[in-house]
């Protein structure tokens, strides 16, 4: 599925994070996959792990961003998408969550977060929007 609103890259970024849940996919364990592009033009990409303890999982925006600083010691992500898959095999775009939101802004507050928009695509948004009244250390 084509998005509607981006360009190419975009649509670039959205298969890596399809392809990364379809390969490693494994129902109740691994079911979210997330890409990353970073300023330089590489793309990363992460699936969520899941735990018996919830409390403990790692979602897969994390996972792709943790890489990103590890691998490549950057953090200067320009956009981000995660999907979910589906028990069907689709893979739609979801938002990330509030965990993802606040460690995306403290990470990368000029990345922009591929959100879903309809059933036919999804929309760039600052990762700043997503967060309004974002927690800071006193200074």
């Amino acid at each position: 599925m084509a998005l509607h609103g981006t360009d190419q890259d975009d649509n670039d970024l959205l298969e890596a994070a399809r392809a990364a849940i379809r390969q490693r996919y494994r129902l109740d364990w691994h079911v979210v996959g997330a890409a990353l592009r970073l300023k330089s033009g590489q793309i990363v990409t992460g699936v969520n792990m899941a735990a018996n303890v919830g409390r403990i999982a790692v979602c897969a925006e994390s996972i792709a961003l943790g890489r990103a600083v590890t691998e490549h010691g950057s953090a200067e992500v320009e956009r981000i998408v995660a999907v979910y898959h589906l028990p069907d095999g689709n893979t739609p775009v979801i938002a990330p969550c509030g965990m993802c939101r606040e460690m995306l802004s403290d990470y990368a507050p000029a990345a922009q977060v591929l959100m879903p928009d309809g059933p036919c695509g999804c929309t760039p948004v600052p990762i700043q929007s997503l967060l309004p009244g974002k927690y800071r250390r006193p200074t």
